[in-house]
């Protein structure tokens, strides 16, 4: 049975490339954002779970290396970790994100399904590290950083989620460690960039990121077409109210005879 070429890449492949291409990662909520980002050259998709299951998000990114990912506390432990990996990974997860403990990585990766962990300032357990903050800017933080790049090594990992962590520190792991690092504020020495697409959009009204970088301004833009909504619904209501809806244009017309009979059967029998 002959396989046709796919431009996907594997984990053979990312590994493979670590330092000799610098891949783009985004953070997608919808299937128009996936198509738009397979449009636009993202290799690689962290994507919310329900995607994967979705059939349109294939047609629509066939080449993206997708990450299905969900707060640990969104699963449970590491046996709700395998029933929730294992149908995603059926239906073309490429890899799955995992927040929780190292025994659940091990058991992912023991199960031969790849696993992307997360180090540095994760947001799930930020009160470990004192909030949203930067890790690993004293020696004793960035040990710990390297602590759970090894940890995660061991456990079975391929690739970690760096995130928040200064670069030099960033690059003096990527120097040491057999991960494939995907820094998100970490710095250019991971081996890939992650960001989130509402931030790159400019979709998000709430804080950004300071590493964060916003290339266009679509929040703006939906006010507006939410602007040309009221409007629009305002003269429909206005017309309705007024009588200006529905005129002739807007009528169904029957044949006078056909109303007159229907007429005559009325008074008779309704």
């Amino acid at each position: 049975m002959a396989f046709a070429p796919s431009a996907r890449h594997t984990v053979a492949s990312l590994l493979a490339d670590r330092g000799r291409h610098r891949y783009a990662m985004l953070r997608v909520e919808t299937i128009e954002e996936a198509a738009a980002a397979e449009a636009a050259g993202v290799e690689l998709l962290s994507v919310p779970p329900s995607m994967i299951l979705d059939p349109r998000f294939r047609e629509v990114a066939p080449n993206a290396f997708a990450f299905p990912g969900e707060n640990f506390y969104e699963i449970g432990g590491t046996g709700d970790f395998l029933r929730w990996a294992m149908p995603l990974v059926k239906h073309g997860a490429d890899a799955v994100y995992c927040s929780g403990s190292l025994a659940t990585v091990r058991a992912l990766a023991e199960h031969g399904i790849p696993v992307c962990g997360h180090v540095g300032l994760i947001p799930s357990k930020r009160t470990w590290t004192g909030g949203f903050r930067a890790v690993g800017k004293t020696l004793d933080t960035a040990k710990r950083v390297w602590d759970q790049c090894r940890a995660q090594e061991e456990a079975g990992a391929f690739a970690v989620e760096i995130e928040v962590v200064p670069h030099q520190i960033t690059a003096a792991i990527a120097e040491r460690t057999s991960l494939f690092l995907i820094s998100m504020g970490a710095g250019p020495a991971g081996h890939a960039q992650y960001l989130f697409s509402d931030d790159v959009l400019g979709q998000n009204r709430g804080h950004v990121p300071r590493h964060a970088r916003v290339y266009a301004n679509l929040a703006a833009e939906y006010d507006r077409l939410q602007t040309l909504r009221v409007e629009a619904m305002r003269a429909y209501a206005a017309d309705v109210h007024g009588g200006g809806y529905p005129s002739a244009e807007y009528l169904v017309e029957a044949e006078r005879d056909v109303v007159a009979a229907f007429r005559d059967w009325l008074s008779t029998n309704g």
